[in-house]
């Protein structure tokens, strides 16, 4: 592609913070956060390609997408944009995270099925490049104005759509509240006066639910007289952290039903010999004796919802909320984890 900035990028990314920020008037920009594939746009001509966060070519699964790109994007351009599938009743309606999932279809007679079952559109929030342009250094405010311009004028009927954004902290916060009810998961926050920065956690993204993102590093058998042969009992989670994979705890409430499915799964993905040797695992010794553990290849991601990050572990067991297919595992760092705020102790004991 004959672009001004080099493809396939990076998109600027998100630092998770526990409340909609406020800066000075004019600051700040806020946005609804959209539960969707992550998604970089690029067209030139009849090309169109769209990248996920990772950097992962999607255009193969969502064809009815580049064909809507053709007809309402710029012969020249290049989006950052979040691709979402909708469910339900006209006036109804709210985001479908499953049905968005099943969209990465190895057979292509299937992708074109769901393409026509369940079409995906584009939410687009930032405009990176137009012609022979590289907008990127321009500060948000301008990126913004840009992208309203190009694309605030498509038919309501058009399958790609510029994001709400306003100014206003509190509209923000009513937003947060509010648009939860159609399947968003909360704000994204950004300095009106910054550059488009690849890789850069420079937003601010504030969501419902304390999740993270963590590698499948292993699990054990479930013990469970309940549970059939050869079922999961827990699986084991880890997290990057300056380049090592480390532990940080697990998964264990899973339904009998489902544990049996978790272990067809994760078999193709189990280490021996060497590797599970030298395979990061959790602390041998528990209350009950050796912990029995199978490693596994780290390349499934699992977004948990959990209390605390206590050092380098979560403090409790996690809770399962969805497999990310489209995050790549080498992306799941310790840092990205939101923390809570620190408190003294010697002030809960004695307030």
């Amino acid at each position: 592609m004959a672009l001004p900035i080099p493809l396939p990028i990076e998109p600027m990314l998100a630092r998770a913070v526990p409340e909609v920020p406020r800066g000075r008037p004019g600051e700040l920009s806020y946005e609804p956060k959209w539960d969707g594939y992550r998604c970089i746009v690029a067209r030139d001509g009849a090309a169109v390609e769209l990248w996920s966060r990772s950097r992962k070519r999607l255009t193969d699964y969502f064809p009815e997408v580049v064909t809507a790109c053709r007809t309402s994007l710029p012969a020249q351009v290049v989006l950052d944009a979040e691709l979402v599938v909708r469910s339900g009743e006209p006036g109804a309606q709210r985001l479908d995270w499953e049905a968005l999932s099943m969209r990465i279809h190895p057979s292509a007679k299937r992708v074109a099925e769901l393409a026509a079952q369940t079409p995906a559109e584009l939410v687009c929030f930032d405009l990176l490049a137009i012609a022979d342009l590289d907008l990127m250094p321009l500060p948000q405010r301008e990126r913004r104005d840009a992208l309203v311009a190009l694309l605030g004028d498509l038919p309501e009927s058009a399958p790609i759509h510029v994001t709400r954004a306003t100014d206003d902290a509190d509209e923000a916060v009513a937003w947060f509240e509010s648009f939860e009810g159609a399947g968003l998961d909360g704000v994204i926050a950004k300095a009106t006066d910054a550059p488009y920065s690849p890789g850069q956690r420079t937003m601010y993204k504030v969501k419902h639910a304390r999740t993270a993102e963590a590698v499948v590093i292993g699990y054990g058998w479930s013990k469970s007289a309940s549970a059939a042969a050869n079922s999961v009992g827990s699986i084991h989670l880890g997290l990057y952290d300056d380049g090592e994979l480390i532990p940080v705890g697990g998964i264990g409430a899973w339904p009998d039903a489902v544990r049996t499915q978790l272990a067809a799964v994760l078999e193709p993905l189990v280490l021996t010999g060497a590797e599970a040797a030298t395979a990061p695992r959790p602390n041998e010794l528990t209350r009950t004796g050796i912990r029995e553990f199978v490693p596994v290849r780290p390349e499934l991601v699992v977004e948990v919802a959990f209390d605390q990050l206590e050092g380098k572990r979560f403090r409790h067991a996690v809770q399962f909320v969805r497999w990310r297919p489209d995050r790549e595992a080498s992306s799941c760092t310790l840092d990205q984890v939101e923390r809570a705020p620190a408190y003294d102790l010697d002030a809960v004991l004695r307030p």
